[in-house]
């Protein structure tokens, strides 16, 4: 687990208030959003997003075809945030 992993697990844990839960409680491909997972809903993923462009500069827009994709685990979560990085370094 990287440390982008761990971090984004508490900023999860913090932005949706889930206080019964633990960054060990989150397995890094676990999804976010599926009742056999965290169980996130829309107005989570909404504040999800804000607060991703907030801490991380990532903008995802609704009619983006790959943002169900980017929010499905911290896994995809952490390669969306890498990827901006890079691309923001690159300009």
């Amino acid at each position: 687990m990287t440390e982008l992993h761990q971090e984004l697990k508490a900023f999860i844990i913090e932005t949706m208030s889930l206080e019964d839960i633990t960054p060990a409680d989150i397995d890094d491909d676990m999804p976010l959003f599926a009742d056999d997972g965290l169980g996130l809903d829309s107005i989570d993923a909404l504040e999800l997003v804000l607060g991703l462009k907030k801490k991380y500069g990532v903008v995802l827009e609704a009619s983006d075809e790959d943002a169900r994709k980017h929010l499905r685990s911290v896994a995809s979560l952490a390669a969306l945030i890498e990827g901006h990085r890079g691309a923001v370094e690159s300009t």
